[in-house]
């Protein structure tokens, strides 16, 4: 028997800004732990079941055909860290980790954390942020038992294995160590927004409550993080904003003195440092949209003083510096691809990695070594698995160290992938990364899954996906719209997509759909979008502009009620989130906002078949946006199409932290594609 879809009962609630008044029927459901809202998100749940009973079989098919693909005792490549080298392993049906150490490569393993052990018997547990102390002898972890990433740090003894006493809870999962061995530095958490604003000094053997607070950062649009430069002389603390950055720096031997200012902030001044051989290494945006690597002298490091190492260009934008003794390693992307540049310090090499296929994804791994002549880099594209390669700076040799290893095989060139440019809205040409079997026909009958982010100028790499595979092998494309908002085209590329550009981000998307269809890769019908999180916010806006382009869409944890969050300071990253997209208290991005927010623009029309996934516990999108999202949508939209919403009542922002289990909820949406498309194995 089929279940009907669920009608949310309205409760009219008035919500008054800038001299307009918003109706939000739904506001209701914001009342964590109401028993309506809960009962509701049940109700959803149950009805999705049903409508996707018949997919049952498939769902369960694809969770094993997927998983069967990953190799289950697998292990990272390792790196050397102090006396050892550090590395993670798998092991058969186990959903966690296992970090490992040894003295040397041939030695027998180490076992310093079991996640699997702490993992036993919790519904979520994640482990993250592990830091060893400089004498190699004991481990700080934090752990998650929640999903809204709130930690709790705990310290092992790895002479004995056993746990000591302390615990830090209320936290960031990360501690940094003094070279005492006995003194950490944390980051405490505001209970109610989450935000990252203290910095706090614990010695071990003592209670939490006597920790001693050593920096508070007061400005809420700011947040705050800690870290080792790599030197490992300095405790670095990190205020940040979207569009400003600031240091403080302590002398790891003397945690008992102050912190000290490296530079005041400056609004719109981002930067990133660096510390070796006696120098500090600024990657700056002063004066340089794209950023500009300069550096100082360490004993002073006033601006001044700050000189050209590798100046600004138009038309490069860099991400990222390695600093050896012998080389500098710089991460840049040019026309949207991303290159090593590998210059000498004595000036006489300058040279870049070399690439062979048309869309990649390149980025420098783990290298905690400086006296060294090697460069660890990881490579993969939406053909190739990713592979981990030592790159020697003086002979040019690399070696592949590991490529991630497809059960069953996969033979890349079974795959094409390529880049495609569409028009936008305003005539800017957005690029596209696709990947298809060979075999695919452009002749317009065939199912894309088009993909979208495009905010907080985060980029989308084209990369390698095991669980694609099965998506790719029964006819489909997959493709990345590059779009703005991210950082693909450059620091302008973010800039045309944020604030009150933000709609730029949602015409290029549509653009993007349109060359598919035009190209002849496919048709509305059989065309198909997926967007998760900001990326759920631009496929909310997308089917309110242009329903009729897409056969369906999904929207993962979507960030859709954009006004009634924006205008929360009680919710958890909002004021942080400003510069990202205005303060909708001021009436200009007030009415910006609320001309885009997905949750205040359902009209009445026909939408594409929508699958909404939505998390119970997320602390980054609360799952009352997407639950609001769909009940309106419901209540107004004028098809017979497919509305549904699962929400993980366990689980937040991330879903499952074990490794096959979150793949569930992957066959899930792909389960909803294939039906769709009448694909029923």
């Amino acid at each position: 028997m089929s279940i009907k879809a669920p009608i949310a009962k309205k409760i009219n609630k008035g919500l008054k800004t800038n001299d307009n008044t918003r109706n939000d029927p739904y506001f209701w459901m914001s009342e964590r732990d109401n028993a309506d809202a809960i009962k509701y998100l049940n109700d959803e749940n149950a009805f999705t079941k049903s409508v996707l009973k018949n997919t049952e079989k498939l769902q369960e098919d694809l969770f094993e055909e997927i998983t069967s693909k990953i190799k289950k005792d697998d292990s990272s490549v390792p790196y050397k860290l102090g006396g050892y080298y550090y590395f993670v392993k798998y092991e058969g049906e186990k959903e966690h980790p296992i970090f490992c150490r040894k003295h040397n490569l041939d030695a027998e393993d180490q076992i310093i954390l079991d996640v699997n052990k702490f993992a036993k018997g919790k519904s979520y547990y994640e482990a993250g942020g592990l830091s060893i102390s400089t004498n190699d002898q004991i481990l700080a972890f934090g752990e998650d038992t929640l999903s809204r990433r709130i930690y709790t740090i705990r310290f092992v003894d790895l002479t004995t294995g056993k746990l000591l006493t302390d615990k830090i809870k209320g936290v960031s999962e990360k501690a940094v160590w003094a070279k005492d061995n006995k003194t950490v530095f944390y980051v405490k958490k505001d209970k109610q927004t989450l935000r990252e604003f203290q910095v706090y000094k614990h010695v071990l053997g003592t209670p939490q409550k006597e920790d001693k607070l050593v920096f508070e950062e007061n400005d809420e649009l700011f947040s705050v993080g800690i870290g080792k430069l790599k030197s490992k002389k300095e405790i670095v603390i990190h205020s940040s904003s979207t569009t400003t950055d600031e240091y403080r720096l302590l002398s790891a031997d003397k945690p008992n003195e102050d912190f000290r200012l490296f530079l005041p902030r400056e609004a719109g001044h981002e930067y990133s440092l660096e510390h070796a051989a006696g120098y500090y290494y600024i990657l700056t945006n002063k004066n340089a949209l794209n950023f500009k690597l300069m550096r100082c002298n360490e004993s002073d490091n006033s601006l001044i003083n700050w000189v050209d190492v590798v100046p600004h260009r138009d038309n490069v934008l860099i991400e990222d510096i390695e600093i050896f003794e012998k080389f500098l390693v710089v991460d840049e992307k040019e026309n949207g691809l991303n290159r090593l540049r590998i210059m000498s310090a004595d000036g006489s090499s300058d040279q870049f990695l070399n690439i062979e296929e048309e869309t990649y994804s390149i980025y420098v791994g783990t290298n905690f070594g400086y006296e060294t002549d090697i460069l660890r880099y990881g490579y993969n594209s939406m053909t190739t698995p990713a592979s981990v390669i030592d790159y020697n700076m003086i002979t040019g040799e690399k070696t592949l160290l590991k490529q991630e290893e497809i059960l069953g095989g996969h033979v890349p060139s079974n795959y094409i992938t390529e880049r495609i440019w569409g028009t936008s809205h305003d005539g800017e040409k957005i690029p596209m990364s696709l990947v298809y079997k060979k075999g695919f026909k452009k002749d317009g009958n065939a199912p894309v899954l088009l993909y979208g982010y495009g905010s907080y100028g985060h980029t989308i790499d084209p990369s390698f996906s095991i669980s694609r595979l099965s998506l790719l092998n029964r006819g489909f494309a997959f493709a990345i719209a590059h779009v703005r908002g991210s950082e693909y085209l450059g620091r302008n590329w973010y800039e045309e997509g944020k604030m009150l550009n933000k709609k730029n981000t949602f015409y290029d998307f549509i653009a993007c759909g349109e060359k598919l269809v035009e190209d002849g890769f496919t048709n509305p019908k059989q065309l198909y979008a997926y967007g998760g999180s900001a990326g759920g916010l631009l496929i909310g806006a997308v089917v309110n502009m242009k329903p009729d382009l897409f056969n369906g869409v999904i929207a993962a944890v979507p960030f859709v009620d954009v006004l009634t969050t924006m205008l929360d300071e009680s919710i958890p990253l909002t004021v942080g989130e400003y510069e990202e997209w205005g303060n909708p208290n001021e009436t200009k991005y007030y009415n910006y906002m609320k001309s885009y927010s997905p949750y205040d623009q359902v009209v009445a029309q026909d939408y594409p078949n929508i699958l909404v996934t939505a998390g119970y516990h997320d602390s980054q999108v609360q799952y009352w946006e997407p639950a609001k999202w769909v009940a309106r949508l419901r209540n107004l939209k004028t098809d017979t199409n497919q509305l549904l919403l699962f929400t993980n009542m366990e689980f937040g922002h991330s879903g499952s932290s074990g490794r096959f289990e979150s793949l569930k909820e992957v066959a899930l949406e792909y389960a909803f594609l294939l039906q769709l498309e009448g694909i029923e194995k």
